[in-house]
């Protein structure tokens, strides 16, 4: 099912999980976890059976930033993924979804540390679920560096103004409390069950009609960079024809016979 010594993959139903698998390091970003990680979206959108994304973390930690050594491919650990890198200069970035979005819905169950990269990285999916006791953060000014994942761009649209700022000018550590708070993540639950709760609201989404799921995203995401007279023409444009696939006329029909719907992407 793919995946590489640093990130494995797994089917739940209609769901791919993609766990970062590198406890030992706290789940450090090595160039074998981006490569996997990368290799693990197209899959999931090549795959019509797939129609949700679940990211976590092993050993009780999501992800905690960038190993610059395995990244620049010193050492065993990343030798054999340097052809790679060197076919795709831009492949790091299309994995922590800087520069790729994958057109079914992503979503994070965070437990323990999601700092720095691992924030970085959280900013590109679509819900977020995180343990009580989580800790989130860019904590790149704190050593010197900038947060060159996507932040000082995408945290200010995400969350209030005041609140990113705040948060990429400090480097402090946030509770999974105070990120809730702020709308970085949707749900705090109990530690150890956030991937539980994840495949729950994935469940949900793959449940809904496959294509007006896809759409719905990518109107989203769209329509964030439109005036709203723009958005709302793109909205219709994509919309519309949704209406013409044998998944909506399946939808209108279970509804009038009181049953649940199947769906087949059609």
């Amino acid at each position: 099912m793919g995946g590489t010594e640093h990130l494995s993959v797994r089917r739940a139903g209609a769901t791919l999980i993609l766990t970062l698998n590198r406890p030992e390091a706290k789940n450090a970003l090595s160039l074998g976890m981006l490569v996997g990680l990368y290799d693990g979206w197209l899959a999931a959108d090549e795959d019509d059976e797939v129609r949700s994304i679940v990211l976590t973390g092993a050993g009780g930690t999501f992800c905690t930033g960038m190993d610059l050594k395995a990244l620049a491919g010193k050492g065993m650990a990343g030798e054999q993924y340097r052809d790679r890198l060197a076919a795709d200069p831009d492949l790091h970035w299309k994995a922590m979804l800087r520069h790729h979005r994958p057109r079914k819905p992503v979503i994070a169950a965070v437990e323990g540390y999601c700092v720095a990269g691992g924030t970085e990285i959280l900013q590109g999916t679509d819900i977020r679920v995180a343990g009580e006791s989580a800790t989130f953060g860019l904590f790149e000014v704190r050593r010197g560096l900038f947060p060159i994942g996507g932040s000082t761009v995408r945290l200010p649209r995400q969350i209030p103004r005041t609140h990113a700022l705040e948060m990429l000018l400090t480097g402090r550590a946030y509770t999974a409390t105070e990120a809730a708070a702020v709308g970085l993540v949707g749900h705090v639950v109990p530690d150890g069950t956030a991937l539980e709760k994840a495949l729950a609201i994935a469940e949900q989404i793959n449940a809904c009609g496959p294509l007006a799921v896809e759409a719905v995203k990518a109107s989203v995401y769209e329509a964030a960079e439109m005036t709203e007279a723009e958005g709302l023409a793109a909205e219709l444009k994509r919309g519309w024809p949704v209406f013409d696939t044998a998944d909506a006329k399946e939808g209108a029909r279970a509804f009038v016979e009181k049953r649940v719907p199947v769906f087949r992407r059609a």
